[in-house]
């Protein structure tokens, strides 16, 4: 009994795992697609999926931990799990890299569009030398 409830644990925590995984990859076309409706509406589905995905977890664990061993197709369910969580992380850093890179292009934009400084150098007695973004300073409007 205990085997077919570790076999069930296990094939829904696959489950989640695919879900999650899914989340991940609709959360990187949100952030290529700077859609911030679509990304508040995946946050909150992504929070609750790590969550279930935890206790389902514990779970686990407690039940690995009344055999000795678990058998070979458990552990085929067992090293699915983990691949899958290993392809979920990466797609989390691949999405964290992404919303970097977009936030850094925003702040680009947003700095030509006040006028900041767009380049930055060292001079030749190495001093900073700042070379002044002109294109917004001389608009009048």
């Amino acid at each position: 009994m205990a085997d077919s409830a570790l076999t069930l644990a296990l094939n829904q925590q696959i489950s989640s795992l695919s879900d999650l995984l899914a989340l991940l990859k609709d959360e990187l076309s949100a952030i290529a697609g700077r859609s911030g409706a679509e990304l508040k509406e995946l946050t909150p589905k992504k929070a609750d999926a790590l969550n279930h995905i935890q206790k389902q977890d514990q779970h686990i664990a407690q039940l690995l931990a009344t055999k000795p061993e678990p058998d070979p197709f458990e552990q085929q369910l067992i090293e699915q799990a983990q691949n899958l969580l290993l392809e979920c992380k990466e797609q989390n850093q691949v999405n964290a890299h992404a919303a970097h890179q977009a936030q850094l292009s925003v702040k680009q934009l947003k700095d030509i569009l006040i006028g900041a400084p767009s380049s930055i150098t060292y001079a030749a007695d190495g001093g900073i030398q700042r070379s002044d973004n002109t294109l917004v300073r001389n608009l009048k409007a």
